[in-house]
């Protein structure tokens, strides 16, 4: 078993390095696309064409966006998981465990109401950045949340 984690001091954000680069480099790359296709398109393409095939590029880069935004915030209050679609806020005694077993893809939260919510701010795939957010983010659960009190001492 690994040492126990000291908490970090509030506030704190987790975003994983080299899914934003990804995402917003691509993001640039198909939008840089988009416009020099539709400034260099051969006829018959009119006006409304490469306007469209722009606004294409665009929804792709939102959509990027959205996969490059992720990240868990832990401040005074509780815990804001901000993933691709939808953004969780939690109060620290509704965080029971935060869990991520090797292999997968981000951490679980585990909600006092019965849910649990992954956390794609902390990605799995940069292991040891991966570890040592989810033990942070679990000292911080200990040390905030109703989840000390209930595990026993020792």
């Amino acid at each position: 078993m690994s040492e126990p984690t000291s908490p970090p001091s509030l506030p704190v954000t987790w975003r994983p390095r080299r899914a934003r680069v990804v995402a917003y480099g691509f993001g640039v790359v198909v939008v840089l696309g988009a416009v020099v296709m539709a400034v260099f398109i051969a006829q018959p393409f009119e006006l409304a064409d490469r306007v469209a095939i722009v606004a294409f590029g665009c929804a792709v880069a939102w959509v990027l966006h959205l996969l490059g935004r992720v990240r868990v915030e832990a401040d005074d209050r509780g815990v804001t998981i901000v993933n691709a679609v939808r953004t969780h806020r939690v109060t620290w005694p509704e965080v029971l465990d935060v869990t991520m077993v090797a292999g997968d893809p981000w951490p679980r939260i585990d909600l006092s109401d019965g849910r649990a919510v992954g956390a794609m701010g902390i990605q799995g795939s940069e292991k040891a950045r991966a570890r040592r957010a989810t033990a942070e983010l679990m000292a911080l659960v200990r040390q905030r949340g109703e989840a000390a009190e209930q595990r026993p001492p020792g």
